[in-house]
């Protein structure tokens, strides 16, 4: 019998609860404050905790944080009457296992609280390939991934997906949808640099007929299309000050208007976004709005270049020689040894779109059952590593030749000299990416733009 903890301040929610989970076979213990439900939580083990957000002295974020201090493996589900993207963001970020809102389905949460207690009681963990099927890895950089869009896609927060062309953003866009309370709702993606200019605004808002010449009927744009479900905006650095504007208001008012209509239309979408630009250098240069950015950024989600998860690169040239050989009617079922080391030393500018094309070529020029190195043509644009060996960590950042000068230039001196120091190499490091360096320095992108414009850093 599985023990649960229900903690929440009205006593009529309390009993509601208890009343249902025991007929349903659970144990269970009450609380009406955070306080009294961390004395219960040491004197006893619990399998699962459910938690009000809102309550007096201690709400239910702070006991989140408090309970997965104590106990890192004790799953939490938060619920709330006063639901809003911030706070679902920070429980799932912190910890929880899920957010639910008030009034919720008896149904629902029957199955959340199942799924839970049977994940803590039985160990029961889903192979990574089976809940993400549509994305290949199990690199510790992709579990990271994995496990943070489990957190963030029950949530009704907007996300900006970077990284580099072919790292496979909207496959991360499709997985967050897809693990989402939406899942069942239109997905509509639409590359913001593959339409005119003159025709962008007409795809995302829509338009009546008759507002321009060849406007011969009405039409739903985008957001009309996603309504109820998640919008796919990859490559957003591209878009034009005055759809930057439009888009602003779809994501504060909740509301658009089609092109050459005089009537606002609601729309609930969640908005995901991707870009391979640096937003911040685009910000800086007044080519993207920063409210905008900081709209869309709500989870900001990073995806690594396939140089830096080499790990991967097995399982994915296994599931493309798979693919292609399917596809191009052979029967290639593997890659010589000495072929996976070539591919394991090359560094892959194109990312996973560049490896799956050669793969494809190999399977389409191997006459063997076996796809040899003389069969994998790379490209003549690869990237050479720096020659300068690189310094010994922490090596560059000695402010002093000896104790005597350390103490005549005093801390303050020394310090800012670090942080300067720190500052410049998080920035090489980071492509001189703000957001990437920030992340590297553990300070917020706010933090570093302010150091940066103080210390004169380029």
């Amino acid at each position: 019998m599985a023990a649960i903890l229900v903690v929440d301040d009205e006593l009529s929610m309390r009993q509601f609860l208890k009343i249902l989970l025991e007929k349903e076979g659970y144990e269970i213990a009450l609380a009406a404050d955070g306080p009294g439900a961390l004395e219960l939580a040491r004197q006893r083990e619990f399998d699962l905790v459910i938690s009000d957000i809102r309550m007096p002295g201690m709400n239910g974020l702070e006991l989140l944080a408090e309970l997965k201090a104590e106990c890192p493996e004790l799953p939490v589900i938060m619920i709330t009457a006063f639901a809003s993207p911030e706070d679902a963001v920070t429980a799932m970020k912190n910890g929880a296992f899920d957010y639910i809102t008030k009034p919720f389905n008896v149904a629902e949460i029957k199955g959340v609280i199942k799924s839970a207690t049977a994940r803590k009681n039985a160990g029961i963990s889903t192979p990574v390939e089976d809940e993400f099927p549509e994305i290949i890895g199990q690199s510790p950089e992709m579990l990271k991934i994995f496990d943070l869009i489990k957190r963030i896609a029950p949530t009704p927060a907007n996300v900006l997906i970077y990284g580099e062309s072919g790292t496979g953003k909207e496959l991360v866009a499709k997985a967050i949808h897809n693990h989402s309370r939406v899942a069942d709702k239109p997905f509509v993606p639409i590359t913001c640099s593959a339409i005119p200019e003159s025709l962008l605004e007409s795809e995302l808002f829509g338009h009546v007929k008759g507002s321009f010449t060849g406007a011969i009927a009405d039409k739903a744009g985008l957001f009309q299309q996603a309504d109820g479900g998640t919008a796919f905006l990859d490559e957003i650095g591209e878009l034009t000050p005055i759809i930057q504007t439009k888009l602003l208001r779809v994501l504060q008012e909740r509301e658009f208007m089609p092109v050459g209509s005089t009537r606002t239309r609601r729309v609930n979408v969640r908005i995901i976004a991707a870009t391979n630009r640096i937003l911040e250098e685009e910000i800086m240069a007044g080519r993207f709005r920063e409210d905008l950015y900081y709209r869309l950024a709500v989870v900001p989600i990073r995806v690594p270049p396939l140089r830096e998860r080499k790990g991967d690169v097995p399982k994915l040239v296994e599931h493309f020689l798979r693919k292609y050989s399917r596809i191009l009617g052979k029967e290639v079922q593997t890659i010589s040894s000495y072929g996976m080391e070539v591919l394991m030393q090359y560094d892959f500018p194109g990312n996973v779109r560049e490896l799956e094309n050669i793969i494809e070529r190999g399977v389409a020029l191997e006459s063997s059952n076996i796809i040899l190195p003389e069969s994998l043509i790379l490209s003549l644009h690869r990237q050479e590593r720096e020659s300068a060996p690189e310094p010994a960590p922490g090596a560059m950042f000695v402010a002093a030749e000896n104790e005597n000068e350390l103490f005549e230039r005093g801390m303050e001196e020394i310090l800012v000299e670090l942080e300067k120091k720190m500052i410049r190499h998080a920035l090489k490091r980071a492509d001189n990416s703000k957001m990437r360096a920030a992340d590297l320095l553990k300070i917020s992108f706010r933090s570093l733009r302010y150091k940066t414009k103080k210390y004169g850093i380029a």
